[in-house]
């Protein structure tokens, strides 16, 4: 969990500072099609511009803004304990959509025009933002929720579980790994793709050049997300492992699936790499070196591992549900 809590940490930052580098390189990337005044603000009754910055204003402002609101809702939430640690997704990801995407179209409205007074409102954009912003909210609130019912396990009250489960006693074990470096790539590859997507709706660049870039990029982050976390519970259902910070995708085997469960020493040598390798041992999430949980589905010729803590009181509870099935 500590490397889960790093990773966290790490993320936020990297976020951060990708955001204040699209909210203050953008305008200066553009500022030879720009005026020398930028529109950035219209009335509700009309398309006209009423309001104007600098360009370097344009620039530093909401750079500046983000940073203070990031600041002042990272480090109170930080300090708070793991439980409070999931609202700065659900805080900052939305937020940070909602400052890109309009500097991007104020960007994209002020774009090759002579005085800032040609400008026009950006309604459709601005609907495409808040409709973003909605969906990300959502999306770290999901997050939020998914993390706080997987913290709110139970487990018997006299320390490790025993072989011999007593009739009528419920036993669960959860346990789960991050890779710190994977959450970085996923956040960096992210970064770029929010990048490419902000140029090409503020139409800073070609979108025949961009569209790869943000396809590419956007793929990468996505997978790089999902095959950075994994999590694993054993209780009566017998073993489900999920993946990623949704939980999603997942695997479940009942215990009646499963013919043999251990705990083994893998490295990522062993096994082609990092993530989700295939490989003459089967198949194998590899996330850090160390202990594994391995499975062996009944029916099956080869091993489902995943690389987590404390394996080997996951593979012994998961013995003993079997054994507790087959003598029912």
């Amino acid at each position: 969990m500590r490397n889960a809590t790093a990773a966290g940490r790490t993320t936020a930052a990297v976020w951060t500072i990708g955001v204040t580098a699209v909210l203050a390189g953008m305008p200066l990337w553009a500022r030879d099609r720009l005026p020398d005044r930028l529109a950035t603000h219209w009335g509700l009754n009309g398309e006209a511009p009423d309001g104007s910055m600098p360009l370097w204003a344009v620039s530093l402002v909401p750079a500046l803004i983000w940073l203070v609101t990031a600041a002042a809702v990272t480090v109170p939430l930080m300090r708070a304990g793991p439980a409070a640690r999931p609202w700065t997704t659900a805080v900052l990801l939305p937020m940070g959509i909602v400052l890109t995407g309009a500097q991007a179209a104020v960007i994209r409205s002020n774009l090759d025009r002579s005085d800032w007074h040609e400008a026009r409102q950006p309604t459709v954009w601005v609907v495409a933002i808040l409709v973003a912003a909605v969906l990300a909210g959502a999306g770290g609130w999901l997050l939020m929720t998914r993390r706080g019912a997987s913290a709110d396990h139970t487990t018997p009250d006299d320390g490790a579980p025993a072989l011999d489960i007593p009739k009528g006693r419920r036993l669960v074990w959860f346990s789960r790994t991050a890779n710190l470096w994977l959450q970085l790539l996923a956040a960096a590859t992210g970064l770029v793709a929010v990048g490419a997507l902000v140029a090409l709706v503020g139409g800073l660049a070609a979108p025949r050049g961009l569209w790869p870039l943000f396809a590419g990029c956007a793929v990468a982050s996505l997978a790089c997300a999902v095959f950075s976390s994994v999590q694993a519970r054993v209780s009566e259902r017998g073993l489900e492992v999920s993946f990623g910070p949704f939980g999603w995708p997942g695997r479940r085997w009942a215990p009646d699936d499963i013919d043999t469960a251990r705990m083994e020493v893998r490295r990522p040598a062993q096994v082609g790499g990092w993530g989700y390798r295939l490989s003459g041992l089967g198949t194998t999430v590899m996330l850090r070196a160390g202990e594994c949980l391995v499975v062996r589905p009944r029916g099956r010729r080869s091993d489902f591992a995943i690389s987590i803590d404390d394996a080997e009181r996951g593979a012994a509870l998961l013995n003993a549900l079997r054994t507790d099935r087959t003598r029912g």
